[in-house]
């Protein structure tokens, strides 16, 4: 099972370029940093690491990505929790200085 992102910045209309992005895994111990990396040109990121069944976390550096720009944000980070059972999972954001949205792609 695999796992990828795309950012979007809704404030540009445009794909969010270099927003830092962990893959985190909840085990027994605590949460174990699987994978890290940033989005490309294309506001794209996918994860090389295979994930087993169970619950994951996307961690977002938006702080740094929004102070690159020189705009105020409120969020300096964005969580996102969710489990894999099966398959390929895509998870967007749509980010905002002061919003967000995600949801489960395909």
């Amino acid at each position: 099972m695999t796992v990828s992102t795309h950012v979007l910045d809704a404030t540009l209309g445009a794909p969010a370029a270099g927003v830092a992005v962990s893959l985190v895994a909840d085990t027994a111990g605590g949460w174990l940093a699987i994978e890290s990396g940033s989005t490309g040109a294309e506001g794209r990121h996918r994860f090389e690491a295979a994930t087993d069944p169970g619950v994951y976390r996307l961690v977002f550096g938006t702080g740094g990505y929004f102070a690159a720009r020189g705009v105020a944000a409120f969020y300096p980070e964005v969580t996102i929790t969710f489990t894999v059972t099966a398959g390929h999972y895509h998870v967007p954001l749509l980010l905002s200085p002061f919003a967000y949205s995600t949801y489960r792609g395909s």
